[in-house]
């Protein structure tokens, strides 16, 4: 097997994506943590869009969390993608849900007035409304039944995003959906998802998140 190194950055939701892939197929490999915000020669040489995660295999390097975790999937073992290609096929488009919630998140967290932050609020609510649907048509714990698969590798980092919102704000993201706090209980107590991060992730996600000139930095505040 090629050496596979992993260039990261400590609170990349993506990077968790292709870290939880890696682990799940046992595959060894480094990491190599980047500061985003001083970008070194060497990763824009090798970035074509100056983003993490990247993944080095051998001499080449692939990008884009999708394409690495794809790339894993069709060349390691256990396969966590289903066999049916539709069911495969609505797996991948699940993964794009994630992306954009990543993004309503992200919203969430920047928006400096408190009209945005509940408009972003309520893009995450609707997609957790219909995430609430999807899983009644499988019994848990994962989101396809009883088998991992990529698309709890891509919405575990979504959720660990809430183990920091829990403590400063009454957001009710997860109130009247019984199955996706299962969903969510499972796939944190899943070990590739908690070694997907390092031990001082919550302090660091923390301090970013209080650090921003934000409505929610300003509701942390109040909570302290």
């Amino acid at each position: 097997m090629m050496q596979m190194e992993l260039v990261s950055h400590a609170l990349c939701p993506y990077v968790q994506r292709a870290a939880i892939t890696l682990a799940e197929k046992q595959v060894p490999f480094t990491r190599r943590i980047v500061d985003l915000a001083d970008k070194p020669g060497w990763f824009t040489a090798i970035s074509p869009l100056g983003k993490v995660p990247l993944l080095r295999v051998g001499e080449d390097v692939l990008f884009e969390s999708a394409a690495i975790c794809d790339y894993l999937d069709e060349t390691l073992m256990p396969r966590l993608h289903p066999a049916d290609p539709v069911a495969r096929a609505r797996h991948r488009a699940w993964i794009e849900v994630a992306s954009a919630t990543l993004n309503d998140i992200w919203r969430f967290y920047t928006a400096t007035e408190a009209a945005t932050f509940a408009e972003a609020l309520a893009a995450i609510a609707l997609k957790f409304d219909r995430l609430e649907a999807e899983l009644e048509r499988h019994e848990g714990p994962y989101f396809g039944g009883g088998t991992f698969s990529l698309v709890d590798a891509a919405f575990a980092p979504v959720f660990r995003y809430f183990d920091i919102f829990d403590r400063h704000v009454a957001h009710g993201a997860f109130d009247g959906r019984p199955r996706l706090t299962a969903w969510r209980r499972s796939l944190a107590e899943r070990p590739s998802v908690r070694a997907a991060v390092a031990p001082d992730y919550p302090a660091l996600l923390d301090a970013f998140l209080r650090q921003r000139p934000s409505h929610l930095a300003r509701r942390m505040q109040q909570a302290a």
